[in-house]
């Protein structure tokens, strides 16, 4: 079995990073990614980074910025506060990719 994904597009706001009660960094964020046939259709992709890789995110890249994602897509269910089912699907992110200023800059994430 295969799973994984590949985004390339830009942070729809800062990073914000986060510990677990464990102490382990994370790192959730949105991006926008353009449609390859349909210019003027865009997804936003929310994407989850832990570890290294969530401190890498959270110090090099801010709202606007070009950014690769490369990952696997999750999906979990969950209780929200109104006790209602729900179902989030997310990219786990497992390498980053800096573009644009600079050298790209890459950080692989550790095993979660």
């Amino acid at each position: 079995m295969l799973n994984k994904a590949i985004l390339n597009g830009r942070m729809t706001k800062a990073p914000e990073l986060k510990q677990t009660n464990s102490g382990k960094s994370v790192c959730g964020f949105t991006i926008a990614v353009d449609r390859n046939r349909d210019r003027e259709k865009t997804d936003f992709v929310p994407i989850v980074a832990w570890g290294k890789t969530a401190e890498f995110v959270n110090q090099w890249f801010g709202k606007g910025d070009l950014i690769t994602i490369v990952g696997r897509i999750e999906v979990r269910n969950y209780e929200d506060k109104n006790g209602n089912k729900r179902t989030a699907t997310e990219v786990i992110a497992e390498q980053i990719y800096r573009k644009g200023r600079g050298k790209a800059r890459r950080e692989r994430a550790g095993r979660i």
